[in-house]
Protein backbone atom coordinates (compact mmCIF):
# COMPACT_ATOMS: atom_id res chain seq x y z
CA UNK A 1 0.00 0.00 0.00
CA UNK A 2 1.68 3.47 -0.99
CA UNK A 3 2.21 5.94 1.28
CA UNK A 4 -0.59 8.90 1.93
CA UNK A 5 0.70 12.09 0.67
CA UNK A 6 0.45 15.55 3.13
CA UNK A 7 -1.77 17.68 1.20
CA UNK A 8 0.28 20.67 -0.01
CA UNK A 9 -2.07 23.82 0.40
CA UNK A 10 -3.31 22.23 3.55
CA UNK A 11 0.38 22.29 4.88
CA UNK A 12 1.01 25.63 3.46
CA UNK A 13 -2.80 27.05 5.78
CA UNK A 14 -2.71 25.03 8.73
CA UNK A 15 0.23 24.58 11.93
CA UNK A 16 -0.35 22.10 14.68
CA UNK A 17 -0.05 23.98 17.90
CA UNK A 18 2.37 22.45 20.86
CA UNK A 19 -0.94 20.74 22.69
CA UNK A 20 -2.28 19.05 19.35
CA UNK A 21 -5.23 21.55 17.79
CA UNK A 22 -5.07 22.65 14.63
CA UNK A 23 -4.59 26.24 14.00
CA UNK A 24 -4.91 28.30 10.95
CA UNK A 25 -5.68 31.85 9.50
CA UNK A 26 -8.66 34.23 10.42
CA UNK A 27 -11.01 35.29 7.68
CA UNK A 28 -11.58 38.61 6.03
CA UNK A 29 -7.88 40.40 6.10
CA UNK A 30 -7.44 40.42 2.32
CA UNK A 31 -9.23 43.38 0.97
CA UNK A 32 -11.78 46.02 2.38
CA UNK A 33 -9.71 46.83 5.30
CA UNK A 34 -10.15 50.85 5.58
CA UNK A 35 -13.34 50.45 7.34
CA UNK A 36 -12.43 47.59 10.00
CA UNK A 37 -10.72 48.62 13.09
CA UNK A 38 -7.05 48.48 13.67
CA UNK A 39 -7.63 46.42 16.42
CA UNK A 40 -10.08 44.11 14.76
CA UNK A 41 -7.08 43.78 12.32
CA UNK A 42 -4.50 42.97 14.88
CA UNK A 43 -6.83 40.06 16.67
CA UNK A 44 -7.22 38.96 12.83
CA UNK A 45 -3.83 38.79 12.10
CA UNK A 46 -2.66 35.79 14.94
CA UNK A 47 -3.79 32.37 14.31
CA UNK A 48 -7.17 30.94 14.86
CA UNK A 49 -8.25 27.63 16.45
CA UNK A 50 -10.27 26.28 13.52
CA UNK A 51 -14.05 24.86 14.28
CA UNK A 52 -14.45 21.69 15.99
CA UNK A 53 -16.58 20.08 12.90
CA UNK A 54 -13.39 20.96 10.42
CA UNK A 55 -10.51 19.57 12.43
CA UNK A 56 -10.93 15.39 11.04
CA UNK A 57 -10.60 16.99 7.48
CA UNK A 58 -7.88 18.85 8.07
CA UNK A 59 -6.37 16.33 9.94
CA UNK A 60 -6.62 14.21 7.49
CA UNK A 61 -4.70 16.50 4.75
CA UNK A 62 -1.96 16.92 7.19
CA UNK A 63 -1.54 12.93 7.21
CA UNK A 64 1.62 11.77 9.21
CA UNK A 65 -0.38 11.35 12.11
CA UNK A 66 -0.81 15.08 13.02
Amino acid sequence: MPKMKTHSGAKKRFKKSATGKIRGRHAGLSHILEKKSPGKKRAKARPAEIAKADVPNVRKLLGGGR
